[in-house]
């Protein structure tokens, strides 16, 4: 089971004895209300059961991660693999407690992550990640992390009948070995 450390974190595979901590992070409109309708809210124990269940059952290198913060799982990361012609490409997702935003912890498990994904899936040569017009820090993550802002789709969310503005965001296979060059270089 792979293991992503950082200077703070510890990204690993959700693993029973999470629920506690993920119903108490994830129990929060804040979070919830800038994610797909499948994270649900409330965040109840039994969907926290289903989702640590979920993930032992997944075959394959690891998708989703917890962020853990001193032991403590704090939030999610993951990625939704793309079918067909979009096959090359990683839809990339997360949240984080209200408590540990602000600290650059996102940004963080972003680029761990990204790292992860280049180095695991040959084929993949770009990962995507978008977010709504209303919540403007997770595209500074995505920008601290090395993305790069691709457009504005207009009208094409919709959350508890609010129509919303999504921002798309990618980091290319190519970016990614070009900074990863440069950083051995200095």
């Amino acid at each position: 089971m792979p293991q992503l450390v950082t200077a703070r974190l510890v990204l690993r595979p959700w693993q029973p004895g999470d629920e506690d901590d993920l119903v108490r992070c994830a129990d929060n409109w804040n979070v919830a209300q800038h994610l797909r309708d499948t994270f649900p809210h409330p965040y109840t124990r039994l969907a926290a059961e289903g989702w640590v269940a979920y993930n032992a059952t997944v075959q394959g290198p690891t998708l989703d991660f917890a962020i853990t913060l001193d032991g403590e799982a704090i939030g999610g990361i993951g990625f939704l693999r793309n079918e067909d012609i979009f096959r090359c490409a990683l839809e990339l997702g997360y949240w984080l407690a209200e408590p540990f935003w602000g600290r650059g912890l996102m940004a963080e498990a972003i680029a761990a992550v990204v790292d992860y994904a280049f180095a695991t899936f040959p084929e993949v040569t770009v990962v995507q990640a978008r977010h709504v017009v209303a919540n403007p820090a997770s595209g500074r993550a995505l920008l601290k992390a090395g993305f790069q802002l691709e457009g504005r789709l207009r009208d094409a969310a919709m959350k508890r009948g609010v129509i919303s503005d999504l921002l798309v965001y990618s980091r290319t296979r190519a970016d990614h070995e070009r900074a990863a060059n440069d950083q051995t270089r200095r």
